[in-house]
Parts: C-alpha cells; structure tokens; sequence
C-alpha cells in the first residue's frame, strides 16, 4: 500500500477474455472457474441473449439491500443494484456509478482522509426510467442511519457529516474521523433511489417487495419457496447484461441441488455449492466445469453469549477440547477445508498465524468442567446453580453434511456430560429472524467476517452491532469485549499496514482466547457451472457467487 491514504486506481477496460487471478489487497490467490482456454473463448452476444439458472440452497428473501440480511440475498443485490464503485477478483476498486475511484491522487480524498469529494456518472438510469443523481446517494447514506429505519449497518456510515449534493452528478461530504475500511464499505453499499421511499415507512415500503435498481438486471417475480425471475435490463449503463434472462432457483436440500446440477436442470450451482462428498464424481461430470476454490468464509459453531450456560470461559474452553475438528474435517469433509483458529483468512496479510492450536482432549474438557463446578446430575448432564449445561443447536435443514457434523459433535459433548439438542430450520426461518434476532442457542454456520479484501470486523464483533440489543450489525453472538473494541477502533483509524495488522493480530488472539465461536474451519467450495458459460469469476472480496453477472455469456 502506498504512503497516501487509498492509491490511485484507474479503471482499465473490463475483460473480454478470462484469465488466471492474482493476489488481491488481502493477499487472497484464487484460480478462474473457466472450462476452455482464454483463446477459445468466443465475443460476448452484441444483445442479451439466453437465460441462467442459478441454484441456491437458501432461499433470498430481504430485497432492500440495506435491511438485515444475509449472503444469499446479496445474489439478488449484485445483480439489480450498484454500488457507487466495487471491489473485484484482484481485491483492487473499480467504478461502478462513481465516475471514478476517489482518491488522495485524483483529488476526491484529502490527505488527512477526512474530505471527500464524488464525482457520478452521467445519464444513469433507475429501472423506471427516472434518472439517478446524487440525490440518490445521499439518501442512500442518509437511510443507514435512520434511527427509525432496520438498518443492517450503521458502523462507518455513522462518521458521515456535512453531506452535500453540490450537482446531478457531485456530491462531498466529511468523516468526523480518518476510518480506513470506508472504502471497502462503500463497495457493499447498495445505491437506492429516493422517490422509491418517498411518503412512505422504509422499513415497509412498496420497494422492499419489488425493488428498482440502476444494475443490469430488472425484478420481475418472486415464488415464494421456488424462484425469482429477473430480466435484462437493456439501458444498462456498464458493460453487459449479455443474458436476457436470469432465474434463482432455491434448492435447500443439498443432495437434490447437486442433483438438478448433474442433470442439467440447473445451469449454476451457487450457495452451498457442491457437498465434498460429490466432489469425486463432479469433477469428470461431461459438460461441466468444476473447480476447488478458497474462499474467505470461516464455518464454526457460534453461541449465543447471552445464554448461562455460556457465560462461563471456561465452558466454552471445555466445549472446544471436546469438539474432534480433525475427524469431521477428514471423514466428512473428505479433508478439503484446512481447519482454522479464527476468523481471518489464512490468505489474509493481516492472518494470524501465531494462534493457540486446537486440541481435542475430552479428559481436559471434563476437567475444565468440574474446575468450574459443573456437576454431573442422575441423568449424566452436567449442571451448576439450577443450570443444565444442555442447549440446542441449529442450521440449515437439508444441508446433509452439516447434519452430520451436527449428529457427531452432539455424540462428542454428550461423552463429557453435555446436552446439545439439534433442532434444524429451513433456511428462510433459520437465518431470519432466529439469526439476526439472537433467538438461538447455538448455531453451525459459515460467515465471511471481512469487509470486501479490508480486515476491518466491526460489523460482527464490534459492541455497537448487536441487533437484539438496539444495534445496527451482525454481532449477533451479543458478544461484548471491551479490549475488542478498542482494538476495532485502533484498526479502523490507522492507515499503515503494519500497524493495522498488529490491532488485527491482536484482535483475533483475544477472540481466540475467549471462544465466543468455535472456529471450525476456512472453507474450500467445489464450485462449477455448465461448460459453455463465461464470466463466472470467483471474488473471495465479495460474499456471493453472482457479483458479476453483468458479464455472464453463454458461449455458442
């Protein structure tokens, strides 16, 4: 990174041609999901032509990008909005409705990182017809920190001051303090027009049900439980759409979305992906390209820190000695995730790599336990002041994999005197309200804690983004650690490399210490796609599969 603030970054012309990826800004490699060679790959259809299935095993269900919501959702976000630029495959910025990337170069950020100055683009039009200004923008900043409006993210967007539209396509505002993951955030912040909202509740507008966007496809229908249909959206102001049109169907149970893949019924198999115990077979299926490909999300067992029988370090030290994290990631992920202590990615600069290691010891864990006072009753399960060391634990319904995992660990904690009862939810349900809200006990789930390529993690960790207690985030273990936040804040207002990485590093040894997860594991996805389709490029900078799909093409 350069001595100034964000380094100057100059749009080159978008591909026509994929080729292998480099390294990003996080220090992410991943490889190109293409089937044939770059030369083989024929020009993109001069008109939208053809349509795409993808597959998804959740069902979207949040359609305004700034409400509570999940990763799946932002398959829908990507593909009918725009942010006012985006990070891509190489974790480098890009335009998208900003006329170009601001920075300490080109004049749109000040040296001190407090002045900021947009410039948009031109003749930009929302699907409605009505152009898109900087009224739009500032709106779109102005909603995120609505008291009154469910906010998913306030933090960042909270330093915002002095906003002003000086023109149609100009707009300056100020930081109330230098915060260096701004831009990363900027990148996932959807742009929404303002007259969609006018005269109206936002948390129960029209729009939140059939969204308008500027991006390259349009809303046509959602089926509750089945599909959602979007169309082209020919006006489109950057590259592509090349698809005319574009259907995400869900598909929750795993084995049947691996199914529809083989069979030809699905032309993408998005979110989850395909089981590893698949991957053997998928990777010789004729007419289909199938790749192995990192990605940043991090799979544990994550506990609601406002239950008593979390309370304790030491039950949760204990819960992780009796946790066999080698055994599941060998016998049923068929070794291709490498297991983890934290919540960075291993590809990450700012990776900790110095973190305790896990050891599986269920004589320590029984010991840790009765250290602490928690007694075995006549029934076997341990209990401490009139608590049962027994809760329950969820995921998604239909995720085979998971349920298995689910139906070990509970036969591992029961060796140690503890009831963990799995009690599955469809995916709609499960990562509803259940999830943002707090309601469970504990989870099995897999989240990408980062913001784009920035290590910054305040959305999930920080003290100020706990839905269930008023915040605006998704700390939704309610887990509150004044060291954390000290180090949150440490991270996000210095802009020097090695003195980010030493809070960072800090950060993840003092979330190691006090387990409010049980890191399992960094994902290894088995992606693929029918051989002929073009485009699908894997970002490990952006949380879902169809961050692209402007430039998706069918290759005939």
């Amino acid at each position: 990174m350069a001595d100034h603030l964000f380094p100057s970054l100059i749009r080159p012309s978008r591909r026509r041609v994929l080729t292998l990826m480099g390294a990003s800004a996080a220090g992410l490699v991943m490889p190109a999901l293409v089937g044939k060679g770059a030369s083989a790959l024929a020009a993109p259809p001069e008109k939208p032509t053809g349509q795409v299935i993808v597959g998804f095993s959740q069902e979207p269900t949040v359609s305004n990008p700034h409400m509570p919501h999940i990763e799946v959702d932002e398959g829908i976000h990507f593909s009918i909005f725009d942010p006012l630029f985006i990070v891509d495959e190489k974790g480098e910025f890009q335009p998208s409705l900003a006329r170009e990337v601001p920075s300490v170069d080109n004049g749109g950020i000040s040296e001190d990182g407090l002045h900021w100055k947009i410039h948009l683009r031109d003749g930009v039009k929302w699907h409605d017809g009505k152009p898109f200004t900087a009224e739009d923008v500032k709106f779109t900043l102005e909603l995120l920190v609505d008291p009154d409006f469910k906010s998913w993210r306030r933090a960042g967007h909270e330093l915002v001051e002095n906003l002003t539209v000086v023109s149609p396509t100009e707009l300056t505002f100020d930081l109330k303090s230098p915060y260096a993951p701004y831009p990363s955030i900027l990148a996932t912040t959807f742009i929404v027009p303002k007259h969609a909202f006018e005269g109206t509740d936002p948390n129960n507008a029209p729009f939140n049900n059939a969204p308008v966007g500027t991006g390259p496809f349009k809303w046509v229908e959602r089926m509750a439980g089945d599909h959602i249909t979007l169309d082209a959206n020919k006006d489109y102001f950057g590259e592509g759409p090349y698809l005319e049109r574009l259907i995400y169907k869900y598909i929750p149970d795993l084995t049947v979305l691996y199914t529809q893949f083989k069979t030809g019924d699905i032309d993408v198999i998005g979110l989850q992906w395909i089981t590893p115990d698949h991957y053997d077979e998928a990777k010789d299926l004729p007419g289909k390209t199938v790749a192995v490909v990192p990605a940043s999300t991090v799979e544990s067992l994550s506990f609601n820190m406002e239950r008593p029988q979390f309370k304790e370090l030491a039950v949760r030290q204990a819960l992780y000695y009796g946790l066999d994290k080698k055994t599941i990631i060998d016998a049923l992920y068929y070794g291709l995730p490498s297991p983890t202590e934290t919540f960075m990615p291993q590809q990450s600069y700012y990776y900790n790599k110095d973190l305790p290691q896990h050891e599986y010891d269920p004589e320590k864990a029984k010991s840790l336990l009765d250290e602490a006072g928690w007694k075995p009753g006549s029934d076997g399960i341990r209990e401490k002041d009139g608590v049962k060391l027994a809760f329950t634990n969820s995921t998604t319904a239909g995720n085979h994999i998971r349920e298995q995992a689910q139906q070990f660990i509970q036969q591992s904690f029961k060796e140690i005197g503890v009831e963990m009862t799995i009690s599955n939810l469809p995916p709609a349900v499960m990562w509803g309200e259940y999830w943002m809200m707090s309601k469970f006990d504990s989870v099995v789930v897999g989240i990408n804690f980062l913001t784009g390529s920035d290590p910054d993690v305040s959305d999930y960790l920080g003290p100020d983004s706990i839905p269930a207690q008023g915040g605006a985030g998704q700390n939704t273990w309610q887990y509150k650690n004044e060291e954390v936040g000290q180090l949150l804040k440490k991270g996000g207002t210095t802009f020097k490399p090695d003195e980010r990485k030493a809070a960072y590093s800090e950060l993840q040894e003092v979330v190691r210490d006090d387990l409010p997860f049980l890191p399992l594991f960094q994902y290894a996805t088995v992606r693929g796609h029918k051989t002929g389709l073009e485009g699908v490029v894997p970002n490990t900078n952006v949380r879902i599969d169809s961050w692209d799909v402007a430039t998706w093409y069918w290759d005939k």
